[in-house]
């Protein structure tokens, strides 16, 4: 599988990621998923589509965002990994 592509918008947020297949890291400009949102809530949100389909580990995520609030990122993580797995398997 290759990588894909994807950008997720929230309010002035911004995020592209890019998904590959891996072991379940997720990478948010170069820090990992637990430094970068501290809160377990924003922590869920971005892992609420992985969760939701059953593909937690099965994915690998690197995360450029900028902009906006933390909860305003959070949430355009969270659509721009949801339109990649949609890319992948329409029926997530």
């Amino acid at each position: 599988m290759e990588t894909v592509h994807k950008i997720g918008r929230r309010k002035t947020a911004v995020a592209r990621i890019y998904l590959s297949e891996g072991k379940g890291n997720i990478t948010i400009n170069k820090r990992e998923l637990n430094n970068y949102f501290t809160t377990p809530t924003l922590q869920y949100k971005v892992k609420q589509p992985l969760l939701l389909t059953e593909n937690l580990a099965s994915y690998d995520i690197k995360v450029n965002v900028f902009g906006g609030g933390v909860t305003g990122q959070a949430e355009a993580i969270r659509l721009a990994i949801t339109r990649a797995l949609v890319e992948i398997n329409e029926e997530h």
